[in-house]
């Protein structure tokens, strides 16, 4: 094939040498507080290998809780539309309250021009307070001490 590569060797095949299984003595039993320690459990495999370990509870699964028979979201939106009407409600009542504060105020308004008008007609019209009288000409025609005289 190739003139500088020296010949390859013949490949050697290793079998592996299976391994004895171990002589396994058993160990004395000592009297142990429950609670203490876990429990020790020993299993003998199917090649009559035995296998010492602590017994391992298998994980329980924590308990789902039940669900409610209504989502939580259902709830809170049920809950924010009873806040927004009462919102509303409060508003309908608030804006009711800011017209009849407004109309009262407007009659009160009313009621003073009214008053103060009629206390300014009483002052210019008595005819308590001075003898002599006003002369005032309105179209020729003369007003004398509240009286006509054309």
């Amino acid at each position: 094939m190739y003139p500088d590569h020296a010949p390859q060797r013949a490949v050697e095949v290793h079998q592996p040498t299976p391994i004895p299984p171990p002589v396994v003595h058993s160990a004395p039993v000592v009297p142990v507080q429950p609670g203490t320690v876990p429990a020790v459990a020993s299993i003998v495999l199917p090649d009559g290998r035995v296998v010492t370990g602590y017994a391992v509870e298998p994980a329980r699964p924590e308990p789902v809780a039940a669900k409610p028979a209504v989502s939580r979201t259902a709830v809170n939106v049920a809950l924010g539309g009873v806040g927004f009407l009462a919102v509303c409600g409060g508003l309908l009542l608030l804006t009711s309250f800011i017209a009849a504060l407004t109309a009262f105020i407007g009659q009160l308004i009313i009621l003073a021009a009214v008053i103060f008008g009629g206390w300014i007609a009483i002052q210019v019209l008595s005819t308590s307070g001075h003898k002599g009288g006003t002369t005032v000409n309105i179209r020729r025609a003369v007003f004398k001490r509240n009286h006509f005289h054309g």
